[in-house]
Parts: C-alpha cells; sequence; structure tokens
C-alpha cells in the first residue's frame, strides 16, 4: 500500500477529525485514525464509539488497503512540515513509511479490521440545509445547554423540524435560547437531541459555509454529510422538557437598550457582587435604568444609570450576572429588548435588529430572589 499526498491538505483534514478523538480511550485502538484507501481515494476516520466522523482526501495512488495510525503522533509530525508531498509506504514489519523532502519516519501502525464500524442508518429521515444556518443556529444555543449527567436530555440541543420551521432549544433550567428559522423546513415534524460535543465540532467547521449539509436521523443515530466530510453520532436518549411551557406568554413591561452599553455596565457592575450568587439588580423607573450590585460581605458596591425606552410599571427584578452576560455576549444585535411580567418570572431577552428575514431567537433568563 503506497500513496502520496501533500503535507498542509493532510494535516488540515486531520487537524479536524483529531477534535473526535479523547485525551484518554477505553480502546487503545480509538487513538489511531483509521486510513481507508481505495485508488486515488483515501478515507480517513476518526472514532470515541459516540461520533465517527471521516473525510475523503484525494491522493495519488492505484493500491488498497487499510491501516490505523497513531493519531497524535502523525499530527505532530505533520505540523512540522512546511508544504511538500508526502509519500506513505506500508512495510512488512507493521510500520509505515513516511517520505519527506528531507527524511524518512516510521510508525508503528495497527490493523484497520479492528478499527469500530460506523453505524449505518436504515430508513433515516432526512432534512438540508446550509451549512452557515446549521453552525449559526449551534452557536446560538450551545452555550446554553447543562452539564448535569444526572440531567442528560439538557445537556444537549433539542433539534425539532416541522414542515413550518426548524427549531434548536438549550437549556440548563436556569437559562434557555430558543433559535427559530422559518425560512427553512423540514419535509416531515422530527426531534432529537443532538449531544454537545459533535456540535461544537461541526459549528468549527461549517462557520461561514456555503455549501449543503444534508442531515440525516433516526431513533438513536444522526448522520451529517456535507463535501467530503461525514458526522454521524449517538443521539441523547430520553424526552426534552416542554420548553414551551416555561416561556410566559404575558410580558407588559419592556425594556429596550443598546446591547453593548448594557453588556459593558453589567459587566463593570458584576465585578463587585456576590461571588458565589453574581446577583445583580436592575430597577427600572420611567426611561432610567439603574443597575447595582453589592456584596455586603465585603462592604463592596457599584452602581450605574442608564438611559433607556421602557413601557410598563417601575419595577426591580434581580438577575445571575454571569447568565446575562452570557447571553448579552451572544447576540449581534445592536438593541436588545427585555420582556418581564413579575419579580419572580423569567424574562425573556430579544434583538431587537440585525436577524436574517425569518430568523428569531428568543433567551429567557430565570431571575434571582432580591435581599430586600
Amino acid at each position: 500500500m503506497k500513496f502520496i499526498v501533500s503535507s498542509t491538505y493532510l494535516l488540515k483534514q486531520l487537524q479536524i477529525l483529531g477534535g473526535v478523538i479523547n485525551n484518554s480511550n477505553t480502546l487503545p485502538i480509538l487513538d489511531n485514525f483509521l486510513f481507508d484507501l481505495q485508488k486515488d481515494k483515501l478515507t480517513v476516520s476518526a472514532s470515541d464509539l459516540e461520533t465517527t466522523m471521516s473525510s475523503v482526501i484525494t491522493v495519488d495512488s492505484d493500491n488498497k488497503g487499510t491501516i490505523a495510525v497513531p493519531a497524535r503522533l502523525l499530527l505532530e509530525t505533520l505540523k512540522t512540515f512546511p508544504e511538500q508531498p508526502l509519500t506513505f509506504v506500508v512495510e512488512d514489519n507493521n510500520t509505515v513509511e513516511i517520505s519527506s523532502n528531507h527524511g524518512k519516519y516510521a510508525l508503528a501502525y495497527a490493523d484497520g479490521a479492528e478499527f469500530p464500524k460506523a453505524v449505518e442508518l436504515t430508513s433515516p429521515s432526512s432534512t438540508t440545509l446550509l451549512g452557515d444556518i446549521l453552525a449559526t443556529a449551534i452557536n446560538k444555543t450551545i452555550f446554553a445547554a447543562g452539564n448535569d449527567d444526572l440531567r442528560p436530555v439538557m445537556s444537549g440541543v433539542f433539534f425539532q423540524f416541522s414542515p413550518e420551521n426548524l427549531t434548536f432549544v438549550a437549556t440548563d433550567a436556569h437559562k434557555l435560547v430558543k433559535y427559530q428559522r422559518t425560512d427553512v423546513r423540514a419535509s416531515q415534524v422530527a426531534e432529537f437531541i443532538m449531544p454537545k460535543k459533535p456540535l461544537t465540532l461541526l459549528k468549527g467547521i461549517l462557520a461561514g459555509s456555503e455549501s449543503d449539509v444534508l442531515i440525516e436521523y433516526n431513533e438513536s443515530n444522526a448522520k451529517f454529510s456535507f463535501e467530503d466530510t461525514e458526522l454521524i453520532c449517538r443521539l441523547i436518549d430520553g424526552k426534552y422538557p416542554n420548553y414551551e411551557a416555561v416561556i410566559p406568554k404575558e410580558n407588559p413591561n419592556k425594556l429596550t437598550i443598546a446591547r453593548n452599553q448594557f453588556l459593558s455596565s453589567v459587566r463593570r457592575v458584576s465585578i463587585f457582587s456576590n461571588k458565589t450568587t453574581h446577583q445583580i439588580r436592575l430597577k427600572i423607573a420611567g426611561a432610567e435604568l439603574n443597575i447595582s450590585a453589592e456584596d455586603i460581605d465585603y462592604s463592596n458596591k457599584a452602581e450605574e444609570r442608564l438611559t433607556c425606552s421602557y413601557q410598563g410599571d417601575d419595577m426591580q427584578i434581580g438577575f445571575n450576572s454571569r447568565f446575562l452576560t452570557e447571553m448579552l455576549n451572544n447576540l449581534s444585535s445592536d438593541e436588545v429588548s427585555l420582556e418581564m411580567s413579575l419579580p419572580n418570572r423569567a424574562g425573556i431577552l430579544t434583538p431587537s435588529d440585525g436577524l436574517d428575514e425569518g430568523e428569531y431567537v428568543t433567551m429567557l433568563v430565570m431571575p434571582v430572589m432580591l435581599n430586600s
């Protein structure tokens, strides 16, 4: 088995796939990339049993064969090469020899047959959408997903497809984000919960991508295919909580303010808040928003006044500043509106501008009890 490939082209593909490989694997074979050569097409795969990703790379060869190559060793070697052709030759003594312009390097390989086979999806449903839209949907929601192992359904992003729209939801019970597209639709209704790791990988690869992504899914797995890459992952098992029930429908008090100004103010004031609760107080009256925080244990306190546009009754409400900062950071609009009903009901944060036609973002943040 022998093939010739460009060093930088191979490195670029392997670095993407390397994101799948865990630092500590239960099966030693998972520390490898699987190389499957079929003439001038080399399919490279990486897996952690839950997620398997593969890319097809064009090489110069007329051989066939499969081997498993140590991932970290190969990546570290490739990073040091300037752009040049590399020749890979599989020797009889269980090593693969790489020849560059200046030298030769031998790596021990494992039998490709030991590598776990990727799951085949039987009779899947499918939806196609633009790579950049999927990356945006992941970006806007993934930060709100939980990290609680006891509630695995909330540690992923909920995909809800229908002939009317596509909806993506993430929540950790303190904050919730719902991202919806009415300009993209699915042929039939479907719901599934995607784990964070494959979504993080997809987000990185697909940002700004103009290519279409085919999403196929059944009860237990989902497969994302685009250009020369495929990612298959196991879905999170379980029923997602009824998130619509927690979004308050009647919110008579509406505050509209410049996002950057609000974000900077919350960041500054929160430095003076209690280090365990991160509590800040919003006091709204007329066209003035007063943001304050106090850490009684250390006699630290801060207060800022901002002008805003407000319709509703005067009110005071407390929030965890970290959640508010995360949400404001994740929006890209110039102005945001915060809609509230009562100090003990969730506040709804939405961008006032900067969205595409048919794009909707709703962020919900739970209040914290204020010590009067």
